[in-house]
C-alpha cells in the first residue's frame, strides 16, 4: 500500500504537528487530505460542535456548508447520524434516497449525487463527522468505505489532539492573564494602603467601588493606579 493515495495521505497526516497552525488550519488540512485519500470525493466538509451547535467547521468547497445547512435546519442528515451513532452512512443516489429528504434536495441542488458520512471517534467519543460528496451516483464502493474508515480513524486522533492542544493553549493564556491581573491588583492595593492609611480589605473595597463607579474592569482600575503612581515617582535614580 506504499504508493496508494491512502498511504500517502496517512503519511502526511502522521507528520502533521498540530501546533504548527491554528485549529481551523489543521481541520482544513485534514479535509484536503481526505480528498486525496478518497479520490471519489469531489468535496469534503467536517462537522463539529462549535459553541454548542453543529456546524461545518471547515470545507474544501463552499457548496459543502450550504448542503450541510439542510441537516442543521431539520436536525436530520447522514453526517449528524454518523456523529450521533458512530456509524458510516452512504447515500448511493440522492435522487433515489428516501432518508433525509431535505438533505438530499440540497445535495442535488448543488450537483451532488452520492455521499459518504463517516464518524470521527476517539476513545468511543465522537469528536466530529466527515461528509464526502461526489458528483456521480454510486461513487463510493466498499473499497472507498474501507479506505475512508481507516483515514477517518487517524484523522480523528489528529483533530482531537489539535483541539486539546489549542484548548490547553487558550487555558494557559487565560491563566497567565489572570496571574498578571492578580499581581497588578495586589500592587495597587499596596499603594492604596500606603496612601490612604487603610488595611488590605479597605484597599480592595476602594478598588471595587472605583470599578463599579467607572464601569471598567477591576484590573484596569488597578493598572491605572499603578501607572499614575509610577509617573509621579519617576524611574529610580
Amino acid at each position: 500500500m506504499s504508493d496508494t493515495p491512502l498511504s500517502e495521505s496517512l503519511a502526511t497526516l502522521s507528520r502533521f504537528f498540530v501546533g504548527d497552525g491554528t485549529l481551523e488550519e489543521t481541520l482544513t488540512r485534514v479535509s484536503e487530505l481526505t480528498v486525496d485519500a478518497v479520490p471519489a470525493a469531489a468535496l469534503v466538509g467536517i462537522t463539529m460542535i462549535v459553541e454548542g451547535r453543529q456546524r461545518t467547521a471547515v470545507f474544501t468547497d463552499e457548496a459543502a456548508p450550504e448542503i450541510d445547512q439542510a441537516q442543521y435546519d431539520t436536525d436530520e442528515g447522514p453526517c449528524l447520524d454518523a456523529f450521533r451513532h458512530q456509524q458510516v452512512f452512504v447515500i448511493d443516489s440522492t435522487e433515489e434516497e428516501e432518508r433525509w429528504p431535505a438533505f438530499c434536495r440540497a445535495a442535488l441542488g448543488h450537483g451532488v449525487h452520492s455521499t459518504m458520512s463517516m464518524p470521527l471517534v476517539v476513545d468511543k467519543l465522537s469528536v466530529g463527522a466527515m461528509n464526502l460528496y461526489a458528483r456521480e451516483p454510486h461513487a463510493f464502493g466498499p473499497a472507498d468505505r474501507d479506505t475512508g474508515a481507516v483515514f477517518a480513524s487517524q484523522a480523528a486522533i489528529v483533530l482531537a489532539n489539535a483541539q486539546a492542544y489549542w484548548d490547553a493553549y487558550s487555558l494557559s493564556e487565560r491563566l497567565g492573564e489572570a496571574m498578571k491581573s492578580r499581581a497588578v491588583i495586589e500592587q495597587a492595593k499596596g499603594m492604596l494602603m500606603a496612601t490612604q492609611g487603610c488595611g488590605e480589605d479597605r484597599a480592595f473595597e476602594l478598588l471595587v467601588q472605583a470599578s463599579q463607579r467607572e464601569n471598567v474592569k477591576l484590573r484596569d482600575v488597578a493598572r491605572r493606579i499603578v501607572a499614575n503612581a509610577t509617573e509621579r515617582t519617576g524611574p529610580p535614580a
